[in-house]
């Protein structure tokens, strides 16, 4: 039974709740200094994806995914490359289409289900022949995508793919969305549906985006049903959530792979939960720490110790 609760994580003191555990990393921590080496991929569909490479000269590849409205510059994202790297093994992190701060060229962005694009930068650094082993870890809607992968992909996911660990990811999309949408959640909310509209604002200078009244936009499933559904072949919000939510195919996961979701993290639901799975498919191991908030997880904020980075690293390596 893959299901654990990990006992010996502790946040500082001073973060009393999830949402000091959840603001005080993503606003405060100074990440590693890293030097990436961005190359840019071509998709088939005559859109790019640019991706950043931190190498060390290893038969090993992890492949990072970061969270919505994110990029591979957030401080997450370079705390985890830099714990792969200090681990002896290569990072390649990835930008979703529209974060790498350029906009991509289509009217398509990038969504909960975009799969293929996981699929094609795994495959395009598996054509440099350096690597034996890849890792995938994700962050979030990164850490759905993800499992997404893992699962309605599982038969054509190449076999250099070995292990995952997904951190803060809210499988469940619709009561996801619904606890996002509580006046405790105000500010996030508030965060990400202004960072999406300068997006639109940038589109529809290009395309025919109606922008009519989007302030009165103040959930993600108004923002889903008016854009994001349509802009990527969904009938609606509600089908968007059915198609591209993980938690209903996890009993596909033919791989090792962990899911670190914190029982305090603002962001998500109680569906978002999945102990059933985890008891079920001996592949899939879900950790539930009590506090941790979203993408949080510090240790000892003032010396960058993030249990995430410690946990992913063990995982990987197969030591529990």
């Amino acid at each position: 039974m893959p299901l654990l609760l990990s006992p010996d994580y502790k946040p500082p003191r001073y973060m009393m709740n999830g949402h000091f555990q959840t603001i005080l990393p993503s606003t405060l921590r100074r990440p590693p200094a890293l030097s990436y080496k961005r190359e840019r991929i071509q998709t088939p569909d005559k859109d790019f994806l640019d991706v950043d490479w931190s190498v060390v000269g290893s038969k090993t590849l992890v492949v990072l995914s970061h969270g919505l409205e994110g990029d591979t510059n957030r401080p997450y994202m370079t705390g985890m490359v830099h714990a792969m790297n200090k681990a002896g093994w290569d990072a390649l992190a990835w930008n979703f289409r529209s974060c790498s701060g350029e906009p991509n060229h289509l009217l398509r962005s990038y969504h909960m289900g975009a799969v293929e694009d996981l699929d094609l930068v795994v495959r395009h650094a598996l054509q440099t022949g350096k690597y034996e082993t890849v890792y995938l870890v994700g962050f979030s809607m990164g850490g759905n995508l993800t499992l997404n992968y893992l699962a309605q992909w599982a038969d054509k996911v190449p076999a250099q793919v070995a292990r995952a660990a997904v951190f803060s990811v809210p499988c469940h999309m619709k009561s996801a969305c619904t606890q996002l949408a509580k006046p405790a959640n105000r500010i996030y909310m508030k965060r990400f549906l202004k960072s999406l509209h300068r997006k639109l604002l940038e589109k529809s200078q290009r395309f025919e985006v109606d922008l009519t009244d989007y302030q009165q936009i103040t959930s993600f499933e108004q923002f889903d049903d008016r854009y994001t559904a349509p802009m990527h072949g969904f009938k609606n919000a509600d089908d968007y959530y059915e198609r591209c939510s993980s938690v209903s195919h996890l009993h596909r996961i033919q791989i090792p792979t962990l899911l670190v979701n914190a029982q305090n993290d603002p962001f998500l639901s109680k569906e978002c939960f999945p102990v059933e799975q985890a008891r079920q498919n001996p592949n899939f191991y879900l950790e539930m720490p009590r506090q941790g908030g979203h993408v949080g997880f510090s240790e000892n904020f003032r010396k960058g110790l993030y249990y995430s980075e410690r946990r992913a690293v063990t995982f990987l390596r197969g030591q529990g």
